[in-house]
């Protein structure tokens, strides 16, 4: 019996377009079931298809239609209602700004102006202060010296002013610094005051999560037609190699070539007729002939003469076939 013919390989392009498609649904149906809807105490995360956008492959020229989405975030009413008290009061706040912006200018001098004054009014105060008490040290100090023998301009008389004269400055660096630190941050008041308003009552945002969108896979176009050239190349060689079977039955059906090619192909002489192929043209058939049980290969003469007359003779009434005629 001869080989059936094999199945004609897939066409690569539709192969192509096949797995695009599959590979892009997958990743819309990915997208549609990430994309859930939330709600949260602070508000809602809810989704939506709002359009699509075309998209055609460049290799097969499909077009298709990709989902478009929004996401909308949506605030809790209370949270809203703080969003809209804030926004209001922050409008309040740079309205206010920019109505007394003369007034923060000259309220705002320079650091270096400011420091000075503070330093001027701290050593004022600090003299009053200060003065008295180390006039009153450095006299006890010199009569504690001239008890103890130390005269004026000596060693020991000259250290011991020293170190007095160091105490009294350390004691004015120390009220310099406190005392600017506390001035500056009674300037600065005003602006911590409006810094805090600005800072308070903030909008929590719903605590949710975006959907990440899915990525399409990549149709590998190269291994899909290599495949089919493969297909088409394994195919072409069963044909071959069915057809080199069909030629050999169909010469051992005949015998040797020479006179013996010459067959009786008439259909009323045969019985189990089965089409097995075709070669060359005409069709290949499985038969028996009447009154024989051995199954034989070989040609219709009714179905060559339509094709090749000249390869048919009729002899008493029946057709045969010259085989290398039919099939040249």
């Amino acid at each position: 019996m001869c080989a059936p013919s094999a199945p004609k390989p897939p066409d690569p392009m539709e192969t192509s377009a096949a797995q695009t498609g599959t590979n892009i649904g997958t990743a819309i149906a990915n997208n549609t079931m990430g994309m859930v809807n939330q709600v949260t105490p602070d508000g809602s995360l809810t989704y939506e298809t709002t359009g699509t956008q075309s998209y055609t492959d460049p290799y097969t020229g499909q077009t298709y239609d990709l989902p478009q989405y929004t996401a909308t975030t949506a605030l809790s009413p209370e949270q809203q209602a703080i969003q809209a008290q804030n926004q209001a009061a922050q409008l309040n706040l740079a309205s206010t700004a920019n109505e007394r912006s003369d007034f923060l200018k000259s309220y705002l001098p320079g650091t270096e102006a400011v420091t000075d004054q503070i330093d001027s009014k701290l050593y004022d105060m600090g003299s009053q202060r200060l003065d008295p008490r180390f006039q009153q040290q450095e006299s006890d100090l010199r009569s504690r010296l001239a008890q103890q023998g130390i005269t004026p301009g000596s060693e020991a008389f000259n250290r011991e002013m020293t170190n007095m004269s160091q105490g009294r400055n350390d004691a004015y660096n120390q009220l310099m610094l406190s005392g600017r630190g506390q001035a500056l941050a009674e300037v600065n008041q005003p602006i911590n005051q409006i810094t805090a308003l600005l800072s308070g009552s903030q909008v929590s945002n719903p605590n949710v999560s975006m959907a990440q969108p899915a990525q399409a896979a990549t149709t590998d176009n190269a291994g899909i037609i290599n495949n089919a050239y493969g297909q088409q190349m394994n195919a072409w060689q069963q044909n071959q190699q069915s057809r080199n079977g069909l030629l050999g039955g169909l010469f051992d059906a005949g015998g040797s070539l020479g006179s013996a090619a010459i067959m009786a192909s008439d259909a009323r002489l045969k019985s189990d007729i089965v089409r097995t192929g075709e070669i060359n043209g005409p069709g290949v058939y499985e038969y028996r002939y009447l009154g024989s049980a051995s199954p034989q290969v070989g040609l219709m003469a009714q179905e060559v003469i339509k094709t090749k007359p000249h390869a048919v003779i009729i002899r008493d009434g029946y057709a045969e076939v010259n085989y290398l005629e039919a099939l040249a």
